[in-house]
């Protein structure tokens, strides 16, 4: 009988192969050595078992027949076990087993759309063959760490599994440092997310910026535990970073998701679900996207050939609602529903004062969190969580639910988190759409104050926390931005004034 790992000596075992790295590369890219290896050991140490259940069913012959039905084809030269018995050129043995794996898992064309595949999977191969950098000796100790513990589902099932893959990208994110939200969302602030949303069998999910794949897990994780159906969901992302999608597609493997398209691309320029000449529409969608990105196509997408800018184009310096108007153009129209994790700048700043106005007036917004600080890996700022959805229930429409929950945030050692009660607490306000005093109000979308159509729950819901202050990078750019105006006006004033007197 298999004895099984247990969860800790999973991320023991995992981590320790990243150790053996430190000196070698740099710690930005040990994802690119470690996941690979982890899933290749994996669906390997997984072929394995089913190979040898076969035999025990019907013999030899039996199993040969059977296996070709695996989910994942593994080719007999491509193993692991051929890889780790390769004494030279260690490199250049694993590129080719990467490369036939992925040759022999093509995509299922389903619906229109492409469905799993293990194309480009591994990532980039060359770093293997680079001598200099990964020489056969720093390969092979990275095998050997991998080779102490078989990782078959009776030994670590797909659960467990999929909870130390998760443990990985933390402890990854925590050590690369700057690349952190490449790829990385506080788990407690995601499992947050699902709760609201409240994702449905048979549903579909979509998330633009997908990263590691964590948030649409989560979401599947929610029915899962509660024994609803989760398998028939489907899941779609994009995920602009090609290294990160696809850890995002070995992540939704060893959680045992098979149903999902993943599809590495920019999504404001070339969004990758399309229907019927528009982006396609899901019933969920979630993200979060990068925050206040100044590089992008705004020219295009002032144009937008699919018609996402409809609220009006953002600002060159800040594409966040270039990111949300693409999300409320991907949400079904008859039950969408997203949760968007944002800076809170987006709830009050003056440079898109214009664009709230007119996503307030399409009566989209159904509530407003504003959440702590130090909640996300290497960034101290405040955030919020923007739900919206496309057919908002009587009682609720031109109506918006602003929860403040600044102030619950569980802080040990050097991570913020929210705790579960803390979840209960913002989760049951917005499920019973309530207000609590010091915690959330609701506003009718006629009483928003028109100088700027701030929808920040610090302006509308008070406490005695003495936490009611706006941040002052946001404070800031508003002077900045009223300053300017303010010039603007008086230059075109003095300008009349001189053609009066002339």
């Amino acid at each position: 009988m298999t004895k099984q790992i247990t969860l800790d000596e999973l991320e023991k075992y995992l981590w320790q192969a990243a150790v053996d790295l430190r000196g070698q590369i740099d710690a930005a890219a040990y994802k690119d050595y470690i996941f690979p290896l982890v899933f290749f050991k994996r669906i390997c140490d997984v072929r394995d078992e089913e190979y040898q259940q076969y035999i025990e069913e019907g013999g030899d012959e039996y199993a040969q027949m059977m296996i070709q039905e695996s989910p994942i084809q593994i080719p007999d030269d491509a193993h692991w076990n051929v890889v780790f018995n390769t004494t030279e050129n260690i490199g250049q043995a694993l590129v080719d087993a990467f490369r036939q794996i992925e040759v022999a898992n093509p995509g299922k064309d389903i619906d229109g759309r492409k469905v799993g595949g293990l194309e480009g999977i591994f990532g980039d191969k060359a770093i293997w063959t680079n001598k200099n950098k990964m020489p056969d000796a720093i390969i092979r100790n990275l095998l050997n760490s991998f080779n102490k513990l078989t990782l078959s589902l009776a030994a670590c099932p797909a659960d467990e599994m999929g909870t130390g893959y998760e443990y990985l990208i933390g402890k990854f994110a925590d050590d690369a440092g700057h690349t952190a939200q490449e790829f990385y969302t506080n788990r407690t602030v995601v499992e947050l997310m699902a709760e609201i949303l409240q994702l449905k069998p048979h549903e579909s999910i979509y998330d633009p910026t997908c990263g590691s794949g964590g948030m649409l897990i989560k979401s599947l994780t929610y029915l899962k535990d509660k024994g609803e159906e989760w398998r028939d969901v489907k899941v779609f992302g994009q995920e602009i970073n090609a290294g990160t999608s696809a850890i995002a597609r070995m992540n939704l493997y060893l959680h045992g998701i098979h149903d999902f398209s993943i599809v590495n691309d920019d999504t404001l320029e070339r969004p990758a679900f399309i229907k019927n000449g528009r982006v396609q529409q899901f019933n969920v969608v979630l993200a979060n996207p990068p925050y206040s990105i100044k590089t992008w196509n705004r020219e295009m997408f002032a144009h937008d050939k699919w018609g996402r800018n409809f609220l009006g184009t953002p600002p060159q310096s800040k594409a966040d609602y270039a990111f949300i108007q693409h999300i409320l153009a991907s949400m079904d129209s008859d039950n969408g529903r997203c949760a968007i994790l944002l800076p809170h700048g987006v709830l009050n700043r003056l440079t898109e004062k214009d664009i709230r106005k007119n996503l307030i007036d399409a009566d989209l917004v159904e509530a407003v969190i504003s959440i702590g600080k130090n909640l996300f890996f290497n960034s101290p700022m405040e955030a919020c969580i923007l739900l919206c959805r496309t057919n908002k229930p009587k009682e609720r429409k031109n109506k918006i639910l602003l929860i403040k929950a600044t102030d619950l945030v569980e802080r040990k050692n050097t991570e913020s988190y929210l705790t579960e009660e803390h979840i209960r607490i913002i989760s049951d306000i917005f499920i019973n759409y309530k207000i609590v005093e010091g915690r959330s109000t609701i506003i009718d979308i006629c009483d928003i104050p028109i100088d700027k159509y701030s929808i920040s729950p610090k302006l509308y819901v008070k406490s005695n926390d003495n936490v009611d202050t706006e941040d002052f990078s946001e404070l800031l750019s508003n002077w900045s931005v009223a300053s300017s105006k303010c010039d603007k006006e008086l230059m075109s004033f003095t300008k009349l004034l001189g053609n009066e007197n002339s």
